[in-house]
């Protein structure tokens, strides 16, 4: 193994794949900050090139690309709300009310370092975890995809901070949402209203589009004078030593990035969850643990380095399964496994064994790819934001509504999705109103699919026991889990009893 390692690491270093590197990460950040076209569009688009390549290049060029998308998905959370890519949902809560309060610039550098250190972790967790974790993607059932979701229903509590009924009950909404079309399991068709475009369902990227890129449109067009004064308060209070200071803010709080990481890493492990989960409950985690939860959700920067280093290091994490077990963890994956077949590579422990060199070359490329999102990120990232600050309102409306039409249409090239994101953008703007928060809407839209499988699968499984549903409640890694919802729903009563008894406490102190 020592000699492979040794062997990849002389083959990564060498200019041709460093180059490689350097383009897939370019060409990710391009794609994965154009909403609509997520990492699993642009890399199924990079497919064709890479039949003409060697296996090894071919492989370093989609990894380097899968990266970038990744991280590239943030420029556009945090600049114009819109998330690039479904591992950019958590990024917005905080990114944009940076960017409403003019440090924009604050949150690019800070999810650049988050992306280049959870990329990191995510490649070491592979390489040193791999035989270990691949054993626990084996033990998850459905049952404990079932449960999975039920606990990320629990973080609504921290998305909902006004009401937690109103926060439930836009999770809820989220819910009904994503039953739309035929069912996952039993074939049948809902609410499609006889609809023959209505049976593929909402597209999440639709759905993410029209909930948080649509009332960002409608608040530029209703008031562009406090997007202005934002603006321009961020161009005249430039600060000399700006990325030092935001860097070295960052790493004075190791936890929550290393933290962050690791939640990556394991849920990427897990087939179906993905970016699109990871970062939610890196998100949740953060604000949980955080001393300044109060500030989370208008512009904490512990709010954007929790979810970008959470969903880079899903990249690593997802190909745990994917090389040691030929499962691929995310949809991306899917189209590197793909790429593995047509060069005649199966993966398992043949490849390790067979081809050493050609797998750690290809791990060894994704952390090279990670450390050039730094250099690469920062130059492209800023001048993005410096572009957007700079562009008049009267402008970046309409631009982002081209942009916002063109990609829910690239989704599945069809016009009803662009009357679907219009119709949920503005339905969205409206519930915004009424206190119910879209993000909590969108939870609902990515967890549905996972608790409808987990729980038709589930008992579909346990058909030959007197009572199937008590499977859920007696398998060993369920049990974990039903803990942990049980705690994730506990903590924010807690939090408020104690943030209460504190208030009385200075409150007496004062008197």
């Amino acid at each position: 193994m020592l000699v492979d390692l040794g062997q990849a690491l002389t083959q990564v270093l060498s200019p041709q794949m460093l180059l490689l590197c350097a383009l897939g990460v370019v060409g990710g950040m391009a794609v994965g900050a154009t909403p609509g076209l997520s990492a699993t569009v642009g890399l199924a688009l990079l497919l064709p090139i890479t039949f003409t390549m060697d296996p090894t290049s071919g492989l370093v060029l989609m990894g380097a690309f899968y990266m970038g998308a990744i991280y590239g998905g943030s420029f556009t959370a945090i600049l114009v709300n819109a998330p690039g890519t479904p591992s950019s949902i958590a990024t917005t809560f905080d990114g944009f009310p940076m960017t409403k309060a003019g440090r924009s610039e604050v949150a690019i550098i800070a999810v650049t370092v988050a992306s280049v250190v959870g990329g990191v972790v995510g490649v070491l967790g592979l390489v040193l975890l791999a035989p270990m974790l691949a054993n626990v993607v084996l033990a998850f059932g459905p049952q404990e995809y079932f449960w999975l979701g039920i606990f990320g229903l629990t973080m609504i509590a921290g998305l909902a901070a006004k009401s937690l009924v109103k926060g439930f009950a836009a999770g809820f909404l989220g819910l009904l949402i994503s039953t739309i079309g035929i069912s996952p399991v039993g074939g049948e068709v809902r609410f499609t209203f006889g609809s023959t475009d209505m049976q593929g369902g909402v597209p999440l990227i639709v759905a993410l589009i029209g909930l948080f890129t649509v009332p960002t449109i409608v608040d530029l067009v209703v008031a562009p004078e406090g997007r202005s004064a934002a603006m321009l308060s961020e161009q005249r209070r430039r600060e000399r030593r700006l990325l030092t200071n935001t860097v070295r803010d960052i790493l004075s709080r190791p936890v929550n990035l290393i933290r962050s990481s690791v939640i990556g890493t394991l849920v990427g492990i897990l087939p179906g969850a993905g970016g699109n989960v990871a970062n939610l409950i890196a998100y949740n985690e953060a604000k949980r643990t955080s001393k300044r939860s109060d500030n989370f959700g208008k512009g904490e920067v512990d709010g954007v380095v929790a979810p970008e280093a959470a969903n880079n290091a899903v990249v690593g994490g997802g190909l745990v399964p994917l090389l040691t077990l030929g499962i691929p963890g995310a949809p991306p994956d899917a189209v590197i496994y793909g790429v593995l077949l047509l060069h005649g590579l199966r993966p398992g422990n043949e490849l390790f064994a067979e081809q050493g060199v050609l797998t750690f070359t290809f791990i060894l490329a994704i952390a090279v790819s990670a450390l050039l999102m730094a250099p690469v990120g920062l130059v492209a990232g800023r001048g993005l934001q410096r572009l957007v600050v700079r562009t008049p309102t009267h402008y970046l409306a309409p631009a982002i509504g081209v942009l916002t039409i063109v990609g829910s249409y690239a989704v599945r090239n069809n016009p009803l999705d662009v009357v679907l994101m219009v119709l949920l953008g503005l339905g969205g703007y409206g519930l915004r109103h009424l206190g119910l928060p879209p993000a909590a809407i969108v939870l609902g839209v990515v967890l549905g699919p996972i608790i409808e499988t987990g729980f038709a699968q589930g008992l579909l499984a346990a058909s030959g026991s007197a009572y199937p549903w008590t499977s859920f409640f007696t398998r060993p890694l369920s049990i974990v889990i039903i803990l942990l919802v049980l705690m994730g729903a506990a903590w924010p009563m807690i939090a408020n009893r104690k943030a209460k008894a504190e208030e009385q406490d200075r409150v007496e102190v004062s008197s």
